[in-house]
């Protein structure tokens, strides 16, 4: 056999710029987003330095969060640790009641878009994942799934964030 270290290295850089765009696809677990945090309506991005209250939610195939209504304080920082107990992914998505249906529009018309933001977490079948977020607004805000269908199915939630 004869090597070729060279047409080997380009081979693997060919490949390299290749596996990307053929790995990608919608809703994949996400990590804690890595862009600079942005204040939304509903809050901001949180910080590990700040004092964390934990908060279980529980998402199932019956298209449902467990619990529905969470009632926080203005100035909080949320750890929502998500456990998907389905066979389905889910997402937690938060945001104000209009901007969750705005982005539920937006998937029903593009449901193969990619995003990851950090007022989201995927969550894989059988698998947990965290959100970490800093509630500095009072309001009532939703968390939702967007994913296929289960928004029209009813699987949302409701954040009250008092003064």
């Amino acid at each position: 056999m004869i090597r070729r270290p060279f047409q080997m290295v380009w081979l693997s850089a060919a490949l390299a710029g290749v596996a990307p765009p053929v790995l990608a696809h919608t809703h994949t677990p996400a990590q804690a987003a890595t862009q600079p945090a942005e204040q939304t309506a509903w809050g901001i991005a949180g910080s590990t330095d700040a004092s964390v209250r934990s908060i279980e939610i529980r998402m199932t195939d019956d298209m449902r969060f467990t619990p529905a209504s969470i009632r926080v304080k203005q100035g909080e920082t949320i750890r929502f640790v998500i456990s998907n107990a389905g066979r389905k992914l889910h997402e937690m998505v938060i945001g104000t009641p209009g901007a969750i249906a705005e982005h539920a529009a937006l998937m029903k018309k593009f449901p193969k878009m990619e995003h990851a933001d950090a007022w989201m977490a995927h969550v894989l079948p059988r698998q947990r994942g965290e959100l970490l977020w800093h509630f500095n607004r009072p309001g009532s805000f939703e968390f939702a799934c967007l994913v296929g269908n289960h928004y029209a199915q009813g699987m949302r939630g409701m954040v009250e964030v008092t003064p």
